[in-house]
């Protein structure tokens, strides 16, 4: 994966890199450097609080003489950065029920896709739900991908509810033996409450229609969008029970430090990252290389 790192969003990070580079050729651990860093990690929309959390450690372990190097600081920066990412919840990367949750726009459907495509190619047995009846465009992109990868879909009627349409689908999942079931959901409807009581109101008949098996409920987030990403979070992860995160766009032009915000601020661990157009651009998240490709060149 570090591979992936250097080659599929050095878009993102070149100018990160150049500029953590830059800090820690200083000549000295002094208050010039802390205000270089502070503002470079502000930049990358690490977040004030994240950035003053880790600025306060150093600058204490500065003062503590506990770090007395350019490169002593530079390594500690990767630790907590890494500590940041590292949430305790166990999430499974490959669970047979998937709720797929996020804005239009976020990359949900993309996701969708690859994940089936990466299932299938692991010799799974999907089952696609179109569930978002309310945008034509989200059902054909999704039909689109489904017949490009060979991936069975299901679809309602246009304007169907869509707890209606996933109350058949789970049926289907059932009686036909599939090994992974991946539900697509609507990211807008007229208002926020409509929306939130929509993906509740799916949730239950999930649960009942399936009783005993796990839900993992996963909430896309658009690497690109930076502090609108956590405001986003918050709203879904009110709606339901999200414990997982996706964070798409990887190859774009964003800032991508929101990822340690929302992570903070939510406690939800991110469990795959996407970077391309192609199918195979998906990857399981690591923390520990996700930073090195941060702060290394």
């Amino acid at each position: 994966m570090l591979g992936f790192i250097k080659d599929k969003i050095k878009k993102i990070y070149t100018n990160v890199t150049k500029q953590v580079s830059s800090i820690f050729s200083r000549n000295k651990l002094d208050d010039e450097f802390l205000k270089e860093l502070s503002m470079l990690l502000i930049t990358a929309d690490t977040g004030v609080r994240t950035t003053n959390e880790i600025i306060n450690k150093l600058s204490q372990d500065i003062k503590n003489t506990t770090v007395t190097t350019l490169e002593q600081a530079k390594n500690e920066l990767e630790q907590l950065l890494i500590t940041y990412l590292t949430v305790p919840v166990v999430v499974d990367d490959l669970p047979r029920v998937v709720l797929l949750v996020g804005v239009n726009g976020s990359g949900k459907t993309t996701f969708i896709s690859k994940f089936a495509h990466l299932l299938k190619t692991s010799g799974k047995k999907v089952l696609v739900v179109a569930g978002d009846t309310f945008r034509a465009a989200a059902t054909q992109q999704l039909a689109t991908w489904a017949e490009r990868t060979g991936v069975e879909i299901f679809i309602g009627k246009e304007q169907q509810d869509p707890a209606s349409v996933i109350f058949d689908a789970c049926k289907k999942f059932k009686d036909e033996n599939f090994d992974h079931i991946i539900i697509d959901t609507a990211g807008r409807l007229q208002t926020k409450i409509n929306l939130m009581r929509e993906l509740e109101k799916i949730r239950r008949i999930i649960e009942k229609q399936l009783v005993g098996q796990h839900i993992e409920a996963w909430l896309t987030i658009d690497a690109m969008l930076g502090q609108n990403s956590l405001t986003q979070a918050e709203l879904f992860h009110e709606a339901t029970k999200v414990n997982g995160l996706i964070l798409t766009k990887l190859d774009g032009t964003g800032k991508g430090g929101i990822v340690f915000a929302i992570t903070q601020k939510l406690q939800l661990p991110i469990v795959y990252v996407t970077f391309g157009e192609a199918v195979e651009d998906i990857k399981r998240f690591d923390a520990q290389e996700y930073v090195h490709g941060l702060l290394h060149e």
